[in-house]
């Protein structure tokens, strides 16, 4: 189901960038709609009048080979402004002719100092002092300005770090303003946003409930839709933007794989059968599930029978139900973003997100994704309009396989109860202590090992309970909590207290990258 976009808005051109989604958020957080574009997207575009700018992003490739992604010299004749981010300035540079070279003395990764040169509508108020910190990922520099354009700053390494061309209104930077670790980086983007494009705020999330019930109204009419729902933020935003639209004609399925955190399950149930008055089916298929997990150690076999288990399940309930045509689900722009590829080659491409566990083509059902445009905390805003309760809007991100990966090793219903447990007092002191929502994302897992501990002056042999704790804007880039020793300390004690089975606990400090924020 395709929701109609008559929007002003700003188009971010995709080189592969691994924050390009990054540059879409910063756009939309001044109040202006932005979309990013594949490359191989670009000739669907018939209609360039409601694109008020275009942004092209950086990316791994460079123009100093034979062959390099590009963009049809046209789009430069439209009269719409530029400004190009990295590899956007460096493919600027060479398509008018520009001195663009690699070399490994020149690079710059990390910050950098940038100087200011020379006055610029994109630098107003951007520099409050001679030179600002700056975001530096690169290895190709422009060596030699094309043909028109003026030099705007400079770093030690990086003479031509921001060009201009104003009868054409094209920029370009080689730093990343949409980096959080360059200063005053959204001054950049502001500038460039009301004083070049000149467009004006007119994105709002909570404006656009309405928007969404009335044309899921126009294309389901009279018919049924069915939408799984876990209780996540996503679908539980899905499945009360469908109930407003259509009311009774909404059936939901919630399936039961016990896998899930201490009494979550149940209590998602209740609040979406009382208090928003759903028509839900409630399956508990958790015997299934640990049988098919048996002896399973491998996190990429666990996800696979759990997503192909839970297609088998939902279309066998779905087909008990006539007349349903339509199948909703909370597929986000970040997972539409993801799962193509920005330059056409397998390189770029992320990964492939399947939701709704990855449900066939062959079910015949027509898809229902309201939500394919928002990003998780636009997700969360549009949820408050709907009115969702704050412990579900605001709840931190649970992987699909729930706890399978967060036990390494082996599953078994005994260290399901045991995680359940530890996680259930670690969570819920985060929020005794007033520290859930500057936390990111929180969790416990149950390490696969089995260490020795005293406990009135005897011998245990028991588990390792990890915790983890990161801050994060959107999750692509993450640090360590640093809580207080005597809030680990009590922790410690009140898992090792209360919860058989566990004898000792550590806490992860490790960000993301290097590692990631889940174990598994």
């Amino acid at each position: 189901m395709q929701f109609q976009n008559l929007k002003e808005k700003i188009i971010i051109i995709d080189f592969g960038s691994q924050v390009t989604k990054l540059i879409a958020r910063r756009v939309r957080d001044l109040g202006v709609f932005s979309e990013i574009i594949a490359i191989k997207d670009l000739k669907k575009i018939k209609n360039y009048n409601r694109i008020k700018g275009i942004i092209l992003s950086g990316g791994p490739s460079t123009v100093t080979k034979k062959k390099f992604p590009s963009i049809p010299k046209e789009i430069f004749q439209k009269k719409i402004p530029i400004l190009g981010i990295c590899y956007g300035l460096q493919l600027i540079t060479k398509l008018f002719n520009g001195s663009i070279k690699s070399t490994k003395i020149k690079r710059e990764f990390g910050r950098a100092d940038l100087f200011n040169k020379k006055n610029s509508l994109l630098t107003k108020n951007f520099f409050n002092r001679k030179n600002k910190s700056v975001w530096m990922s690169h290895q190709d520099a422009v060596t030699k300005l094309p043909k028109g354009f003026k030099l705007i700053a400079s770093t030690k390494k990086s003479k031509f770090t921001i060009i201009e061309k104003i009868k054409d209104k094209i920029y370009g930077i080689q730093f990343h303003p949409e980096i959080t670790h360059t200063e005053n980086g959204k001054k950049i983007f502001e500038n460039f946003l009301f004083l070049i494009c000149k467009i004006k705020k007119k994105w709002q999330i909570s404006t656009e409930k309405e928007r969404l019930v009335s044309e899921i109204k126009k294309i389901v009419q009279k018919d049924k839709v069915i939408c799984a729902l876990s209780g996540g933020v996503d679908s539980s935003v899905v499945a009360l933007l469908v109930n407003k639209a259509i009311k009774k004609n909404l059936i939901c399925i919630m399936v039961d794989t016990g896998l899930m955190r201490k009494n979550e399950f149940k209590q998602s149930y209740n609040i979406f059968k009382t208090r928003y008055k759903l028509n839900v089916k409630l399956i508990n298929a958790s015997k299934l599930y640990f049988k098919k997990l048996k002896n399973v150690v491998n996190p990429e076999r666990k996800r696979k029978i759990i997503g192909k288990l839970f297609i088998k399940i939902f279309e066998r309930e779905s087909k008990k139900f006539k007349g349903i045509r339509y199948l909703a689900q909370g597929t986000l722009y970040p997972d539409v973003i993801e799962s193509r590829s920005a330059t056409g080659s397998q390189s770029s491409k992320i990964k492939s997100h399947h939701n709704v566990g990855g449900l066939p083509k062959k079910m015949n059902l027509k898809l229902i994704e309201p939500l394919k445009e928002f990003f998780k905390d636009e997700v969360r805003i549009l949820g408050k309009s709907l009115g969702l309760i704050e412990s579900i809007r605001n709840k931190h991100p649970f992987p699909g396989p729930g706890l399978a990966i967060r036990i390494l090793g082996k599953i078994t219903p005994q260290k399901i109860k045991i995680l359940q447990e530890a996680d259930y007092i670690y969570i819920n002191e985060l929020i005794n202590h007033g520290l859930y929502h500057k936390i990111w994302q929180a969790y416990t897992a149950l390490l696969p090992m089995k260490t020795v501990g005293v406990m009135g002056d005897s011998r245990t042999y028991e588990y390792t309970c990890l915790l983890r704790a990161v801050t994060s804007e959107d999750g692509m880039s993450a640090d360590y909590f640093n809580f207080p020793k005597n809030f680990l300390d009590k922790i410690s004690n009140k898992i090792i207290n209360g919860v058989p089975g566990i004898n000792r606990v550590v806490y992860d400090i490790t960000s993301k990258p290097p590692s990631t924020i889940e174990l598994e």
